[in-house]
Protein backbone atom coordinates (compact mmCIF):
# COMPACT_ATOMS: atom_id res chain seq x y z
CA UNK A 1 0.00 0.00 0.00
CA UNK A 2 1.56 3.38 -1.22
CA UNK A 3 1.97 5.77 1.97
CA UNK A 4 -0.16 8.68 1.86
CA UNK A 5 2.24 11.68 1.54
CA UNK A 6 -0.63 13.61 1.88
CA UNK A 7 -1.14 13.75 5.47
CA UNK A 8 2.11 15.87 6.21
CA UNK A 9 2.51 19.48 6.18
CA UNK A 10 3.47 21.08 3.78
CA UNK A 11 2.57 18.23 1.05
CA UNK A 12 -1.37 18.61 2.10
CA UNK A 13 -1.31 21.90 0.70
CA UNK A 14 0.52 20.77 -2.57
CA UNK A 15 -1.05 20.11 -6.55
CA UNK A 16 -0.99 16.60 -8.14
CA UNK A 17 1.51 17.89 -10.21
CA UNK A 18 3.73 19.57 -7.71
CA UNK A 19 3.19 16.59 -5.05
CA UNK A 20 5.05 14.93 -8.22
CA UNK A 21 7.66 16.94 -8.05
CA UNK A 22 8.25 16.58 -4.43
CA UNK A 23 8.35 13.56 -4.16
CA UNK A 24 10.51 13.21 -7.46
CA UNK A 25 13.45 14.56 -5.13
CA UNK A 26 12.55 12.68 -1.70
CA UNK A 27 14.07 9.51 -0.53
CA UNK A 28 12.87 6.60 1.57
CA UNK A 29 15.09 5.84 4.90
CA UNK A 30 14.93 2.15 6.81
CA UNK A 31 15.77 2.18 10.53
CA UNK A 32 16.14 -0.53 12.84
CA UNK A 33 14.70 -0.24 16.28
CA UNK A 34 17.93 1.74 18.23
CA UNK A 35 19.19 3.24 15.30
CA UNK A 36 19.83 7.02 15.31
CA UNK A 37 18.95 9.16 12.43
CA UNK A 38 20.60 12.53 13.23
CA UNK A 39 21.92 14.00 16.80
CA UNK A 40 21.52 16.83 18.20
CA UNK A 41 23.23 19.80 16.90
CA UNK A 42 23.06 18.21 13.66
CA UNK A 43 22.82 21.43 10.55
CA UNK A 44 21.83 19.22 7.68
CA UNK A 45 19.33 20.20 5.31
CA UNK A 46 17.05 17.55 5.02
CA UNK A 47 13.15 17.03 6.53
CA UNK A 48 11.94 14.22 7.84
CA UNK A 49 8.34 12.10 8.04
CA UNK A 50 7.86 9.33 9.90
CA UNK A 51 6.08 6.98 7.65
CA UNK A 52 5.44 3.68 9.94
CA UNK A 53 6.96 2.84 13.43
CA UNK A 54 7.86 4.84 16.23
CA UNK A 55 10.55 7.21 16.28
CA UNK A 56 11.91 9.31 19.40
CA UNK A 57 13.35 12.37 20.04
CA UNK A 58 16.20 12.84 23.06
CA UNK A 59 16.37 15.71 24.52
CA UNK A 60 20.16 14.76 26.03
CA UNK A 61 19.38 16.38 29.24
CA UNK A 62 18.08 13.52 31.19
CA UNK A 63 13.72 14.18 30.54
CA UNK A 64 12.04 11.60 29.05
CA UNK A 65 12.31 11.50 25.56
CA UNK A 66 9.72 12.60 22.77
CA UNK A 67 8.18 9.70 21.33
CA UNK A 68 6.46 10.33 17.81
CA UNK A 69 4.02 7.31 16.39
CA UNK A 70 3.48 7.31 13.03
CA UNK A 71 -0.37 8.27 12.10
CA UNK A 72 -0.68 11.15 15.01
CA UNK A 73 -0.76 14.90 14.72
CA UNK A 74 2.48 15.13 16.04
CA UNK A 75 3.81 12.45 12.89
CA UNK A 76 2.73 15.14 10.15
CA UNK A 77 5.05 17.68 10.80
CA UNK A 78 8.95 17.00 9.56
CA UNK A 79 10.62 15.67 12.70
CA UNK A 80 12.95 18.12 14.80
CA UNK A 81 12.59 20.87 12.24
CA UNK A 82 14.75 23.68 14.24
CA UNK A 83 18.23 23.98 12.84
CA UNK A 84 20.76 22.95 14.70
CA UNK A 85 18.40 19.99 15.79
CA UNK A 86 17.32 20.27 19.26
CA UNK A 87 16.79 16.77 19.70
CA UNK A 88 18.76 13.50 18.74
CA UNK A 89 16.38 11.49 16.80
CA UNK A 90 16.34 7.21 17.17
CA UNK A 91 13.86 4.41 15.91
CA UNK A 92 12.02 3.09 19.19
CA UNK A 93 10.58 0.48 16.43
CA UNK A 94 11.60 -0.37 12.89
CA UNK A 95 10.56 2.70 10.98
CA UNK A 96 10.00 4.05 7.84
CA UNK A 97 10.46 7.72 6.96
CA UNK A 98 10.84 9.92 3.83
CA UNK A 99 13.48 12.75 3.69
CA UNK A 100 13.23 15.81 1.43
CA UNK A 101 15.73 18.56 1.05
CA UNK A 102 14.63 21.62 3.05
CA UNK A 103 15.30 23.94 -0.17
CA UNK A 104 13.86 21.79 -2.68
CA UNK A 105 10.46 21.02 -0.93
CA UNK A 106 10.32 24.87 -0.01
CA UNK A 107 10.80 25.61 -3.64
CA UNK A 108 8.09 23.46 -5.09
CA UNK A 109 5.98 24.79 -2.69
CA UNK A 110 6.64 28.51 -3.43
CA UNK A 111 6.46 27.93 -6.79
CA UNK A 112 3.05 25.99 -6.19
CA UNK A 113 1.01 28.60 -4.30
CA UNK A 114 2.34 31.22 -6.71
CA UNK A 115 1.09 29.77 -9.66
CA UNK A 116 -2.18 28.43 -8.18
CA UNK A 117 -2.79 31.93 -7.63
CA UNK A 118 -2.01 32.62 -11.39
CA UNK A 119 -4.54 29.58 -12.14
CA UNK A 120 -7.08 31.38 -10.63
CA UNK A 121 -6.94 34.37 -13.39
CA UNK A 122 -7.57 31.54 -15.80
CA UNK A 123 -11.02 30.91 -16.14
CA UNK A 124 -12.07 28.38 -19.09
CA UNK A 125 -8.01 27.64 -18.93
CA UNK A 126 -6.71 24.58 -18.81
CA UNK A 127 -4.33 24.85 -15.92
CA UNK A 128 -2.38 21.61 -16.38
CA UNK A 129 0.35 23.84 -18.69
CA UNK A 130 1.38 25.81 -15.92
CA UNK A 131 2.16 23.08 -13.67
CA UNK A 132 3.51 21.37 -16.48
CA UNK A 133 6.06 24.37 -17.49
CA UNK A 134 7.44 24.01 -13.77
CA UNK A 135 9.23 21.22 -14.29
CA UNK A 136 11.43 22.97 -16.73
CA UNK A 137 14.50 23.64 -15.39
CA UNK A 138 14.01 27.67 -16.74
CA UNK A 139 11.08 28.08 -14.56
CA UNK A 140 11.99 26.13 -11.36
CA UNK A 141 14.62 28.91 -10.90
CA UNK A 142 12.26 31.67 -11.59
CA UNK A 143 11.46 33.28 -8.24
CA UNK A 144 7.68 33.09 -7.11
CA UNK A 145 6.94 36.69 -7.30
CA UNK A 146 7.99 36.59 -11.09
CA UNK A 147 5.95 33.81 -11.74
CA UNK A 148 2.86 36.26 -10.47
CA UNK A 149 3.01 38.22 -13.70
CA UNK A 150 4.77 35.19 -15.98
CA UNK A 151 1.71 33.52 -16.32
CA UNK A 152 -0.42 36.24 -16.63
CA UNK A 153 1.73 37.65 -19.84
CA UNK A 154 1.82 35.16 -22.03
CA UNK A 155 -0.54 34.80 -24.69
CA UNK A 156 -1.64 31.71 -26.66
CA UNK A 157 -1.49 30.81 -30.65
CA UNK A 158 -2.97 28.20 -32.70
CA UNK A 159 -0.38 27.12 -35.26
CA UNK A 160 -0.53 24.62 -37.95
CA UNK A 161 2.55 21.75 -39.22
CA UNK A 162 4.57 23.46 -41.84
CA UNK A 163 4.35 26.95 -39.91
CA UNK A 164 7.52 29.04 -39.74
CA UNK A 165 7.14 30.45 -36.35
CA UNK A 166 10.17 32.89 -36.86
CA UNK A 167 12.72 32.82 -39.47
CA UNK A 168 16.36 33.47 -39.61
CA UNK A 169 17.90 36.95 -40.39
CA UNK A 170 14.20 38.78 -38.58
CA UNK A 171 14.05 41.14 -35.42
CA UNK A 172 13.38 38.93 -32.43
CA UNK A 173 9.51 40.45 -31.24
CA UNK A 174 8.50 37.23 -28.43
CA UNK A 175 9.62 34.21 -26.95
CA UNK A 176 8.17 31.03 -27.52
CA UNK A 177 6.72 28.12 -25.52
CA UNK A 178 5.27 24.78 -27.17
CA UNK A 179 2.14 23.92 -25.09
CA UNK A 180 1.05 21.45 -27.83
CA UNK A 181 2.97 20.18 -31.08
CA UNK A 182 6.28 19.75 -32.02
CA UNK A 183 8.73 21.89 -34.13
CA UNK A 184 12.17 21.88 -35.81
CA UNK A 185 15.03 24.57 -35.67
CA UNK A 186 16.71 24.58 -38.69
CA UNK A 187 19.48 27.01 -40.19
CA UNK A 188 20.85 27.78 -43.19
CA UNK A 189 24.19 26.96 -44.38
CA UNK A 190 25.12 28.55 -47.58
CA UNK A 191 24.72 27.59 -51.08
CA UNK A 192 20.75 27.24 -50.10
CA UNK A 193 21.02 24.17 -47.96
CA UNK A 194 19.86 24.27 -44.13
CA UNK A 195 20.83 22.14 -41.19
CA UNK A 196 18.73 20.99 -38.75
CA UNK A 197 19.69 22.31 -34.99
CA UNK A 198 17.24 20.72 -33.05
CA UNK A 199 13.64 19.40 -32.55
CA UNK A 200 11.46 20.68 -29.88
CA UNK A 201 8.40 19.14 -28.03
CA UNK A 202 6.03 20.24 -25.67
CA UNK A 203 7.29 22.08 -22.75
CA UNK A 204 10.37 23.58 -24.46
CA UNK A 205 10.71 27.13 -25.60
CA UNK A 206 12.51 29.05 -28.85
CA UNK A 207 13.46 32.46 -29.51
CA UNK A 208 15.24 33.90 -26.59
CA UNK A 209 18.46 34.35 -28.29
CA UNK A 210 17.47 37.15 -30.56
CA UNK A 211 15.87 38.88 -27.66
CA UNK A 212 18.89 38.83 -25.51
CA UNK A 213 21.65 39.66 -28.15
CA UNK A 214 19.34 42.02 -29.90
CA UNK A 215 20.71 40.49 -32.81
CA UNK A 216 18.66 39.36 -36.12
CA UNK A 217 16.65 35.65 -35.79
CA UNK A 218 20.10 33.49 -36.15
CA UNK A 219 17.82 30.41 -37.24
CA UNK A 220 14.55 29.51 -38.37
CA UNK A 221 11.57 27.43 -36.07
CA UNK A 222 9.28 25.59 -38.07
CA UNK A 223 6.28 23.43 -36.45
CA UNK A 224 6.74 19.74 -37.51
CA UNK A 225 2.96 19.30 -36.69
CA UNK A 226 -0.31 21.33 -35.77
CA UNK A 227 -0.09 22.75 -32.39
CA UNK A 228 -0.91 25.21 -29.74
CA UNK A 229 2.38 27.89 -28.37
CA UNK A 230 2.37 30.58 -25.30
CA UNK A 231 3.93 33.52 -26.49
CA UNK A 232 5.98 36.19 -24.14
CA UNK A 233 6.74 39.64 -25.88
CA UNK A 234 9.90 40.70 -25.47
CA UNK A 235 10.21 43.33 -22.70
CA UNK A 236 7.89 40.93 -20.57
CA UNK A 237 10.61 38.36 -21.47
CA UNK A 238 13.64 40.33 -20.50
CA UNK A 239 11.87 41.89 -17.12
CA UNK A 240 10.39 38.35 -16.17
CA UNK A 241 12.57 35.30 -17.03
CA UNK A 242 15.97 36.71 -18.66
CA UNK A 243 17.09 38.56 -15.44
CA UNK A 244 16.91 35.72 -12.75
CA UNK A 245 18.27 33.15 -15.01
CA UNK A 246 21.27 34.77 -16.54
CA UNK A 247 23.71 34.84 -13.70
CA UNK A 248 27.11 36.99 -14.53
CA UNK A 249 30.49 36.22 -12.79
CA UNK A 250 33.45 38.86 -13.20
CA UNK A 251 37.00 37.34 -14.03
CA UNK A 252 38.41 36.71 -10.16
CA UNK A 253 35.05 34.87 -9.66
CA UNK A 254 35.49 32.69 -12.87
CA UNK A 255 39.32 32.06 -11.90
CA UNK A 256 38.11 30.98 -8.24
CA UNK A 257 35.17 28.82 -10.20
CA UNK A 258 37.89 27.10 -12.96
CA UNK A 259 40.22 26.49 -9.26
CA UNK A 260 38.03 25.73 -6.50
CA UNK A 261 35.19 23.69 -7.99
CA UNK A 262 36.05 22.85 -11.53
CA UNK A 263 34.07 24.94 -13.57
CA UNK A 264 34.20 24.66 -17.53
CA UNK A 265 34.85 27.49 -19.50
CA UNK A 266 32.83 27.46 -22.51
CA UNK A 267 33.60 29.69 -25.57
CA UNK A 268 30.81 30.26 -27.99
CA UNK A 269 32.08 32.24 -30.20
CA UNK A 270 32.59 30.75 -33.90
CA UNK A 271 35.41 28.31 -34.52
CA UNK A 272 37.42 30.89 -36.70
CA UNK A 273 37.24 33.56 -33.63
CA UNK A 274 38.15 30.63 -30.99
CA UNK A 275 41.42 29.85 -33.08
CA UNK A 276 42.44 33.21 -32.81
CA UNK A 277 42.81 33.19 -29.09
CA UNK A 278 41.07 32.25 -26.18
CA UNK A 279 41.36 31.58 -22.40
CA UNK A 280 43.41 28.89 -21.43
CA UNK A 281 41.24 25.48 -20.65
CA UNK A 282 37.70 26.63 -22.31
CA UNK A 283 36.32 24.49 -25.17
CA UNK A 284 34.58 26.31 -28.20
CA UNK A 285 30.97 25.35 -28.63
CA UNK A 286 29.41 28.17 -31.31
CA UNK A 287 26.32 29.29 -29.70
CA UNK A 288 24.12 28.11 -32.52
CA UNK A 289 24.90 24.76 -32.18
CA UNK A 290 24.80 25.04 -28.15
CA UNK A 291 21.18 23.96 -28.49
CA UNK A 292 22.74 20.20 -30.48
CA UNK A 293 25.27 19.62 -28.16
CA UNK A 294 24.14 20.91 -24.59
CA UNK A 295 23.43 17.13 -23.97
CA UNK A 296 27.25 15.89 -24.06
CA UNK A 297 27.55 18.82 -21.27
CA UNK A 298 27.94 17.17 -17.96
CA UNK A 299 25.48 18.15 -15.75
CA UNK A 300 27.23 18.12 -12.78
CA UNK A 301 29.90 20.86 -13.48
CA UNK A 302 29.12 24.67 -13.44
CA UNK A 303 29.80 25.90 -16.96
CA UNK A 304 31.28 29.62 -17.57
CA UNK A 305 30.14 30.79 -20.89
CA UNK A 306 31.53 33.55 -22.18
CA UNK A 307 31.94 35.33 -26.04
CA UNK A 308 33.69 38.67 -27.16
CA UNK A 309 31.44 41.36 -25.26
CA UNK A 310 28.78 39.36 -23.48
CA UNK A 311 26.02 39.34 -25.98
CA UNK A 312 26.45 35.58 -26.70
CA UNK A 313 27.22 34.35 -24.00
CA UNK A 314 23.84 35.57 -22.26
CA UNK A 315 21.93 34.09 -24.66
CA UNK A 316 23.90 30.86 -23.63
CA UNK A 317 23.70 31.07 -20.56
CA UNK A 318 20.04 31.31 -20.83
CA UNK A 319 20.07 28.19 -23.18
CA UNK A 320 22.10 25.98 -20.85
CA UNK A 321 19.58 27.34 -17.47
CA UNK A 322 16.57 26.37 -19.31
CA UNK A 323 17.98 22.83 -19.39
CA UNK A 324 18.96 22.45 -16.25
CA UNK A 325 22.73 23.45 -16.24
CA UNK A 326 24.31 25.58 -13.70
CA UNK A 327 25.89 28.25 -16.09
CA UNK A 328 27.65 31.54 -15.69
CA UNK A 329 28.29 34.29 -17.90
CA UNK A 330 31.62 36.10 -17.85
CA UNK A 331 31.00 39.37 -17.36
CA UNK A 332 31.75 42.05 -20.58
CA UNK A 333 33.40 38.79 -21.89
CA UNK A 334 36.64 38.78 -23.51
CA UNK A 335 36.74 42.61 -24.56
CA UNK A 336 36.64 43.38 -20.61
CA UNK A 337 39.98 41.43 -20.20
CA UNK A 338 43.18 42.92 -20.59
CA UNK A 339 45.56 41.05 -22.94
CA UNK A 340 42.68 38.63 -23.18
CA UNK A 341 44.05 37.26 -26.87
CA UNK A 342 46.16 34.67 -25.04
Amino acid sequence: MDPDYRQFVPLNSLSDEALGRALSQSREIRLAKGQALFQKGDEDDLSYYLLQGEFALEAGDGSPPLVIRSGSESARHPLARLKPRLYSGVAQKDCLLVSFPDDDLDGVVAQDQATSYEVQEFEGDDPTWMFQLLSNPAFSRVPPANLHGLFGKFEPLEVSAGQALIRQGEAGDYYYLIREGAAQVTREAGGGKSVILAKLDAGQGFGEEALISGEPRNATVTMTSDGLLMRLAADDFRALLQSPLVNQVDVAEAAGMVRDKGAQLIDVRLEDEFKQGSLKGAINIPLYLLRLKANTLPKERIHIVFCQTGSRSSTAGFLLAQRGFEARVLKGGLAGIPQAGG
